[in-house]
């Protein structure tokens, strides 16, 4: 289930997982959390699973209905069993955007690919990394396989 978070950003467990999608660096973390307690149009939600916290996805949607996901992540130990993609799925339901994109790293761009993004390289967008844009076009059930 996903609850709004944005509001309770300062709290530990929310930053803990927050951390998980920025580059490891304590100073990065300081900054997206000085992004979402400042931009409006930045929205933050936590996914719970039996009233625990597991994940956080972090997003955009503009006037088109179009999403930009900022931030997607789910806690280590709770990884690989489905709720990157249930947390996918609910904010499709909740938001109804009509295009989803979002940009990733190689470690994550598969799990994109999996749930039916259609993913483009962006070649190497910082010395030695290579970066993906990750689109999918809402327009029915995403891949349940």
């Amino acid at each position: 289930m996903l609850v709004d978070v944005k509001s309770r950003i300062q709290e530990d467990g929310i930053q803990e997982l927050l951390s998980y999608s920025v580059f490891p660096d304590p100073d990065r973390l300081e900054q997206t959390i000085q992004q979402y307690k400042e931009d409006l149009n930045l929205w933050l939600y936590g996914y719970e699973s039996e009233g625990i916290l597991v994940g956080i996805i972090g997003f955009r949607i503009n006037d088109d209905q179009e999403m930009t996901i900022t931030h997607l992540a789910v806690e280590p130990e709770s990884r690989g069993v489905g709720f990157g993609r249930g947390i996918i799925l609910e904010i499709i339901e909740d938001m109804h955007p009509l295009r989803i994109v979002a940009e990733t790293d190689e470690e994550t761009v598969q799990f994109y690919r999996n749930i039916g993004f259609v993913i483009r390289s962006l070649g190497e967008k910082y010395p030695g990394v290579e970066r993906f844009m990750c689109t999918y076009e809402v327009d029915g059930d995403i891949d349940e396989e």
